[in-house]
């Protein structure tokens, strides 16, 4: 699995929204989406991509946690982070090799330069079972 991750502050200069960093322009924004077809269309015909989502903006998040055996629901964006899972792309691939190849392309998506200098992904596997958490 390969995750990426973005702050509400990315989510908000995406949206065309200037806060302490400047607002994407909107062929900044089209020159992403244009990077992103084209890529999830290689993986499609590559037949390495399983699945993809973008997620929505960490301000439409809801975290779920538990105080004394109660459920205890808090609204995002959370100050204890940052930064928050943006989306994900599952791939089947020959390697954990090929997955970081593949993740290492994102390097390539055209952004400005101060969401370039933040951006990063991580590369996962996904376990099957109890006995793949096993170290």
């Amino acid at each position: 699995m390969i995750l990426t991750y973005g702050s509400q502050q990315d989510y908000d200069g995406m949206a065309g929204k200037s806060t302490d960093l400047p607002a994407w322009t909107e062929e900044e924004f089209a020159a992403m989406g244009a990077f992103m077809e084209a890529f999830n269309k290689e993986l499609e015909e590559s037949g390495e991509l399983v699945e993809t989502r973008g997620l929505a903006a960490p301000v439409h998040t809801r975290r779920l946690g538990s105080q004394d055996g109660a459920p205890v629901v808090t609204d995002g964006p959370y100050a204890e982070t940052q930064e928050v899972l943006a989306g994900y792309w599952i791939v089947e691939c020959e390697s954990f090799d090929r997955a970081t190849e593949i993740a290492a392309r994102f390097a390539e998506c055209p952004a400005p330069a101060h969401a370039r200098a933040t951006a990063y992904a991580d590369v996962r596997p996904i376990v099957e079972s109890r006995t793949d958490l096993e170290l």
